[in-house]
């Protein structure tokens, strides 16, 4: 690590807390994270994770020595260099940000005698970072300094993410927070924006919906191909090629999920929306993606007719692989509509437990939650699927459908095993044929 160890306090126990205060352990830094949930805190102590995301486990037991979790603000902030936020910022029913949490953590911080600075990493909206800074200077905390640091890490790869970025991105008031906050990501080989913090926090926001406007861009030609009898996969991969383009989130599916896109984008619509401008392309993107999941039902229709009482499996519950996270989840919509019709449902997911999808059965495995349906959804692209004997699972079917909702599998063999097989943006199989 380059330069001196600093003492960090990360608020905010969850999936972007635990990944920002492991990482820095791992850089050599001493961290201590605060979360409000005394339960959550007391099993770290234990050294039990309470999120699924891979790497961060084997970090947080590599630095136990200077990782610690409390639930005592005086106990975070005694001698930290920084303050971290990283507090969930959910949409309230107007679409905007709930910063209730965050104001709490800037409420509750005492009276500082030492300089720190107060970094946001929760998505926030624009102008947020100036309100705090107000917030600050009315407290007569002028010694503490601010800076935005958005994260940009996906679930399923956070750690890798952090410690590998595309770039770091920080934006500041003073020059001095800034260079103290680049300073601590000393050791991570990574470009860094230096920016104002307005600049960092739309940055966060425009990057998340560019990527959202990719996949709803692909999902809308995916609808086109299977209206005109194109493969969308082969239409990915051919403009995916063009240097301009490129093939990240070039991939059909049944639309996206997760804590990020589905808020930010609500975010970003409303910031705009208050700010006197109709965000017209961030509209379609969000209407795009609400659409897709319909489709899936719409495909079921086209095979079984009325879907009451018929057994639907669903593969994979988590909104994408090798995460347990079910916020705002594909599965969660699918599951509600099926149920809705009147169908059975079925369940299964290597992560997930399911229990709180009320009405579902959860099965041990892939081929136990398809036995004797009339049809099986592939909701996550979870590498397990792949090793399936699929001809096995289409002998034990009452139907065999397969809606393949990630393009996963190849229509070609899933057809040789014996299923009515069809993917999202490919030529459909007729239910006769």
């Amino acid at each position: 690590m380059s330069g001196s160890p600093k003492r960090v306090a990360v608020f905010g126990a969850g999936y972007v807390g635990l990944v920002t205060g492991a990482c820095f352990a791992d850089l050599g830094h001493t961290v201590v994270i605060r979360d409000v949930l005394a339960d959550r805190v007391e099993a770290l102590q234990r050294g039990e994770i309470p999120i699924y995301e891979p790497g961060v486990a084997d970090r947080i037991s590599a630095n136990t020595e200077r990782l610690t979790f409390t639930t005592s603000v005086t106990e975070a902030i005694d001698g930290a260099d920084f303050v971290y936020v990283a507090v969930g910022t959910p949409p309230t029913y107007s679409g905007d940000a709930d910063l209730s949490a965050v104001w709490t953590v800037i409420d509750e911080l005492p009276a500082i005698d030492k300089a720190c600075v107060v970094v946001m990493k929760s998505t926030v909206p624009v102008g947020t970072g100036m309100k705090v800074r107000h917030r600050l200077d009315e407290r007569g905390l002028t010694r503490v300094g601010y800076a935005s640091n958005p994260e940009f890490t996906a679930e399923g790869t956070a750690v890798k993410d952090f410690l590998h970025p595309d770039r770091i991105v920080v934006g500041s008031f003073r020059e001095e927070d800034g260079d103290a906050v680049v300073a601590l990501h000393g050791g991570i080989d990574g470009p860094v924006v230096r920016c104002d913090v307005a600049s960092a926090e739309m940055i966060k926001l425009a990057a998340n919906a560019a990527l959202m406007t990719r996949i709803s861009f692909i999902n809308e030609i995916a609808n086109v191909c299977e209206a005109t009898g194109a493969d969308v996969v082969r239409v990915a991969e051919g403009i995916g090629l063009d240097r301009r383009i490129g093939p990240s989130f070039l991939r059909a599916g049944i639309g996206f999920g997760g804590s990020c896109f589905p808020k930010d984008s609500l975010a970003l619509k409303q910031l705009a929306a208050n700010s006197g401008y109709h965000f017209q392309l961030l509209n379609a993107v969000i209407e795009v993606n609400d659409l897709q999941k319909r489709r899936v039902i719409g495909k079921l229709h086209r095979h079984l007719g009325s879907l009451r009482d018929k057994r639907v499996a669903l593969l994979g519950l988590a909104f994408k692989p090798h995460t347990d996270d079910m916020r705002e989840a594909p599965s969660l919509v699918l599951a509600g509509r099926l149920l809705a019709e009147g169908a059975d449902v079925r369940a299964w997911d290597p992560i997930v437990d399911g229990r709180d999808l009320h009405g579902v059965e959860i099965a041990a495995s892939p081929e136990a939650a398809a036995d004797g349906a009339d049809a099986v959804v592939i909701v996550t692209e979870w590498p397990e699927l792949t090793t399936v004997d699929w001809a096995s699972v289409a002998a034990s079917m009452r139907t065999p459908v397969l809606i393949d909702g990630r393009n996963l599998l190849d229509p070609a063999l899933m057809q040789a095993a014996g299923l009515q097989y069809e993917g999202i943006g490919r030529a459909a199989e007729s239910p006769e044929g």
